[in-house]
């Protein structure tokens, strides 16, 4: 890809992140074209489609989260809550985390792994139940980010699933 195509996908993107984030899917794409300062055209030589665009956003922003829980943590308890936090807090700011989209299976199996790390460390630490698994952690916070869309308070939500997840045992 040329330099100026390269650069011209990457404005694209991060106007997209940012529409998407306030407004949702059904942010027009001549206003995504118009914040990116390229012409519709533009926007749809690198993505065909408002959802191949959609999901290009989403991905990139799976994989930042992916790579953050990588990361050595001290605490580890305290590394995992502040991951789901931030998912709550993304997921409460910026709409499309809870718009449905279809996340290739390797993304969503790279991102259980992220989040099983996360709570086996914690575990291990003494931070977490013991009898929790990811799978029950996965389905704690897709509940959660689905009541966005039924008005639900997500800090109320969040203190309510962080203070079940805490080992009653002391470390």
């Amino acid at each position: 890809m040329r330099a100026d195509a390269a650069r011209n996908r990457e404005k694209v993107l991060s106007a997209a992140r940012e529409l998407f984030a306030e407004q949702g899917f059904d942010v027009p794409l001549d206003e995504i074209a118009a914040r990116a300062g390229v012409g519709p055209g533009t926007v749809y030589r690198h993505f065909p489609t408002k959802q191949a665009l959609f999901q290009a956003v989403t991905e990139a922003r799976v994989r930042t989260m992916i790579e953050s829980a990588a990361a050595p943590a001290d605490d580890p308890g305290a590394a995992l809550f502040a991951f789901l936090t931030r998912m709550a807090g993304e997921a409460a700011a910026k709409r499309d985390l809870t718009d449905a989209i279809t996340l290739p299976s390797e993304l969503l199996d790279d991102l259980h792994r992220a989040l099983g790390g996360l709570l086996h460390r914690a575990q291990g630490a003494g931070a977490v139940r013991a009898d929790l698994t990811t799978g029950d952690l996965v389905a704690l916070m897709k509940g959660m980010l689905r009541s966005l869309h039924e008005g639900a308070n997500p800090g109320v939500l969040l203190e309510i699933v962080l203070s079940g997840l805490q080992s009653s045992r002391k470390p």
